[in-house]
C-alpha cells in the first residue's frame, strides 16, 4: 500500500528517448543518479532466460513394495504409472538388476496448479510439499506381502532373497528410513536397468507403429534381447488394453515354467523378475527341455502350434532364444520366414563378434535351418509340405520373402554386467517355485509346506504317459516318473485302456499343456499317482496325458522345506562319488567338436 500510495504522489515519468550515442559520465555522483534506472516504463521485453535442462529425478532400489501414484506419473520398465490406476506390485530382488522409477514431465508447466494439486493430495506432510517442484511425482509405498513372498522366504537359501546386500550399498540416510522400512532401500543408479538411446528410439518406434491412428497392428519379435521383450509388452500396454506375449525361449520363460512355448494376454505390467509373475497362458505346449538342440524340427512344430492359435486384433510380442550361433541362427532365420513379423529389434552384443544386421534382404537370400532362401539350396532335409500350406494359409506369397522394419539396438546399456551373473539353472529353479507358490492360500498368513498339502490321486488307466528327452524301458517307467516334475496336458485321442496298467504312448505329441505337477508318490498296489498342481479342478478333469521332461524339480523343495522329522525322502547322503561314471555327465561346449574327413557315397 505505501509503494501503491508514493507512486500516486510522484511526478510523471518523462517518454524515454534513446540518445544516439552515449553521454560520458561528468562525476561519479551523476553516475549514481536514481533516473538512470527509472526511465524505462513500461519496460522493455527481454529474452526469456532458458534454464538448463534438469535430469528427471530417479529413485533406484532393492526390495520388494506396493506402489501407487498419487500425482504426475512415473515410468518402470517401459510403463508409465499414473494416478488412475490401481496399486501395483514391485519386486527388485539384489539377484536381478535394480528398478528405476522415473518421474515423467508433467502435461501442463503451471506450477501453481502442480503445487495446489499436490497440496491437496498431500495435506499432512509438509516437509514433502516444500520439496516440490514442477517434474516431481508423488508416490504412496506400501509394505508388499504375499502368499509367494512368504512362500519364497521360506527356503533358507532363499531367505534374503528380497534383502539388500548393505556392504556393496550406501548408507540410507535418516530422510530415507520410511524407505527402508516400507522394504526397499535404495542404490545407485549405475545398478539399475538403464535403456540406452537406441533402445528407448526403438520402443518409440513400436509405440508410433502399433498405437497410431492409422496403425495396424502388428508382430514385434526381438532377437537376443530379453529386456527388451519385456519392455515391449510394457510400453504397448500403457496405450493399449491387452497385448499378446508369445513365448519362444524355453530355457528363459516369462510367464510359465521352463522348457514350454507359450502365448499369454497382458493385461496388466508386470514390475519384477519372472518367477513373481507366473500365470496362466492362453495357450501352452510343454517342450519338455530348456533347450532345442537335440529336436529343432519339434521345436519348429511347437512353435507353429502355437502361433495358430494368435488372434490378430492385438499387437503380438514373440520373444526368441538367445541361440544366434551357428544352426541357432539358421533357425531364428526360419523363425522369421514363418512368423512374418512387422518389427524385428535386434541386439548386439559386445562379447563376442558382432552378427550381422538380419535386413529383411539379408533373411531373403540366407538359408534356414529347414527353409530354402531365394537361389540358395535346402539346408536339412524336412517334409516342408506343412510349412508351406501353413504359409498360404495366412495368404503369404513367398515364405522366403519377409517384409519387416528392422529396429537395430546398440548395447550401450550403463552398469551392465556389474552385478555377478547368477547361473541359468538357478533361475529356472525359481521360476518353478513361483509357479508353485499358487498353491499357497492367500488368506492364511502362515506358509503352507508342501508336504502338508494333499495332492490328488489320478488312476494310471486316466492318463497317457510319455517321457520325452529320453528313451526308457517300460519296467523303469515308474522309478523315472516318481517324485519328478509333470506336465499335465490334454491329448485328442481318447484313452483306452483295458487293464490297470499304465498306459505309454510311443511318440512325443504335440498337445495343449494346462498345468504342471509334482508326482509325489506312485502306488503300486491302488495304482494310483499322488500329483500335487495348483491346476483348478475344473481344468483337470480335461486332463488326460503326462509329459515327463529334462526340467528337474529344485533340490531346496527335498531338503529345504520346514516341518520335515526323521529321514527324508528322496534324498540319500551315503552316495560314493569317487565311483566313475557317479557324477553328472556335463556338456562341453568349449570344445569344438572333429570334423570327419571321410566321404559318404551315396550310390
Amino acid at each position: 500500500r505505501r509503494a501503491a500510495a508514493a507512486a500516486r504522489t510522484s511526478r510523471t515519468w518523462p517518454r524515454y528517448n534513446p540518445p544516439a550515442a552515449p553521454a560520458p559520465r561528468s562525476s561519479a555522483r551523476s553516475s549514481r543518479r536514481p533516473a538512470a534506472r527509472c526511465t524505462l516504463w513500461p519496460p522493455c521485453p527481454r529474452p526469456p532466460r532458458t534454464p538448463a535442462p534438469r535430469a528427471p529425478p530417479v529413485l533406484t532400489f532393492t526390495g520388494r513394495c506396493r506402489l501407487r501414484c498419487l500425482l504426475g506419473a512415473v515410468r518402470v520398465l517401459g510403463f508409465t504409472v499414473e494416478p488412475h490406476q490401481p496399486p501395483l506390485p514391485v519386486l527388485s530382488p539384489p539377484t536381478h538388476c535394480a528398478l528405476s522409477l522415473e518421474a515423467l514431465p508433467a502435461a501442463h508447466t503451471d506450477a501453481r496448479q502442480l503445487r495446489s494439486a499436490a497440496r491437496s493430495a498431500l495435506r499432512a506432510h509438509r516437509r514433502v510439499m516444500a520439496r516440490f517442484r514442477p517434474g516431481c511425482a508423488v508416490l504412496l509405498l506400501e509394505h508388499l506381502d504375499t502368499a509367494l513372498t512368504r512362500f519364497l522366504l521360506s527356503f533358507p537359501p532363499l531367505c534374503r532373497l528380497f534383502q539388500p546386500d548393505t556392504e556393496t550399498d550406501p548408507d540410507v540416510a535418516a530422510e530415507l528410513a520410511l524407505l527402508a522400512a516400507v522394504g526397499i532401500v535404495p542404490c545407485g543408479p549405475e545398478r539399475g536397468l538403464m535403456l540406452s538411446d537406441s533402445a528407448t528410439g526403438a520402443l518409440s518406434q513400436l509405440l508410433r507403429g502399433c498405437c497410431g491412428e492409422c496403425s495396424v497392428h502388428g508382430t514385434v519379435l526381438p532377437c537376443c534381447a530379453q529386456c527388451m521383450a519385456r519392455c515391449c509388452p510394457a510400453a504397448l500396454g500403457a496405450c493399449l488394453p491387452s497385448v499378446e506375449y508369445m513365448e519362444c525361449d524355453i530355457g528363459q520363460t516369462e510367464f510359465t515354467p521352463p522348457g514350454c512355448v507359450s502365448l499369454s494376454t497382458v493385461t496388466e505390467p508386470f514390475l519384477g523378475p519372472p518367477f513373481t509373475h507366473q500365470r496362466t497362458p492362453r495357450k501352452m505346449v510343454y517342450y519338455g527341455q530348456s533347450s532345442c538342440e537335440q529336436d529343432t524340427e519339434r521345436y519348429i512344430d511347437v512353435v507353429k502350434y502355437v502361433f495358430s492359435s494368435y488372434r490378430k486384433e492385438v499387437p503380438l510380442v514373440i520373444n526368441t532364444m538367445g541361440w544366434v550361433k551357428g544352426e541357432g541362427l539358421l533357425l531364428l532365420t526360419d523363425m522369421i520366414r514363418l512368423l512374418s513379423p512387422t518389427h524385428v529389434v535386434q541386439m548386439d552384443v559386445y562379447d563376442w563378434k558382432a552378427m550381422a544386421p538380419l535386413t529383411p534382404e539379408s533373411v531373403r537370400v540366407a538359408p534356414g535351418l529347414y527353409t530354402k532362401g531365394q537361389q540358395q539350396g535346402k539346408g536339412k532335409r524336412m517334409d516342408l509340405s506343412a510349412a508351406e500350406s501353413w504359409k498360404c494359409s495366412e495368404g503369404e506369397e513367398d515364405a522366403s520373402a519377409p517384409d519387416y522394419k528392422l529396429l537395430y539396438v546398440h548395447p550401450e546399456f550403463p552398469g551392465a554386467g556389474a552385478l555377478p551373473r547368477l547361473d541359468f539353472s538357478i533361475l529356472r529353479d525359481m521360476s518353478i517355485l513361483g509357479y508353485l507358490g499358487q498353491l499357497q492360500p492367500p488368506d492364511v498368513p502362515s506358509v503352507l509346506p508342501l508336504h502338508s498339502i494333499v495332492p490328488y490321486q489320478v488312476p494310471f488307466n486316466a492318463v497317457a504317459l510319455r517321457v520325452i528327452h529320453t528313451d526308457v524301458a517300460p519296467s523303469n517307467i515308474m522309478y523315472a516318473v516318481n517324485a519328478s516334475w509333470v506336465g499335465l496336458c490334454r491329448i485328442p485321442d481318447e484313452i483306452r485302456c483295458q487293464s490297470a496298467g499304465p498306459v505309454l504312448l510311443t511318440q512325443t505329441p504335440i498337445c495343449d499343456c494346462l498345468g504342471f505337477g509334482i508326482v509325489r508318490g506312485v502306488d503300486m498296489e491302488k495304482h494310483l499317482y499322488h500329483i500335487l498342481t495348483p491346476v483348478p479342478p475344473q481344468s483337470l478333469r480335461v486332463v488326460n496325458c503326462l509329459l515327463l521332461g529334462n526340467i528337474a524339480v529344485p533340490n531346496c523343495i527335498f531338503v529345504s522345506q520346514e516341518g520335515i522329522e526323521g529321514e527324508i525322502p528322496y534324498v540319500t547322503s551315503e552316495y560314493n562319488y569317487s565311483i566313475l561314471g557317479s557324477g553328472k555327465l556335463r556338456k562341453r561346449k568349449c570344445f569344438k567338436q572333429r570334423e570327419s574327413t571321410l566321404q559318404c557315397d551315396d550310390t
